[in-house]
């Protein structure tokens, strides 16, 4: 699958201090995966503190709609 950033998710990457890499690593090697209302949600501990990736998943991609520490 391919993993696609969209604009909002972009800004919040900057915004937070994030690397596309983290990102996708959570996505890939998640500790905990939730799903709510057709939205995936990926949690990964990192160095730094805990992130979360929300995400929509559709045949072809995964569309990562934001992310943000908790």
């Amino acid at each position: 699958m391919k993993i696609v950033f969209t604009a909002h998710a972009e800004q919040r990457i900057k915004k937070r201090n994030l690397l596309k890499e983290e990102i996708i690593l959570a996505i890939e090697q998640s500790d905990k995966i939730m799903k709510k209302y057709s939205k995936y949600y990926y949690q990964k501990k990192l160095q730094r503190g805990i992130i979360e990736v929300c995400c929509e998943k559709t045949e072809n991609n995964i569309n990562i709609i934001t992310v943000y520490w908790i």
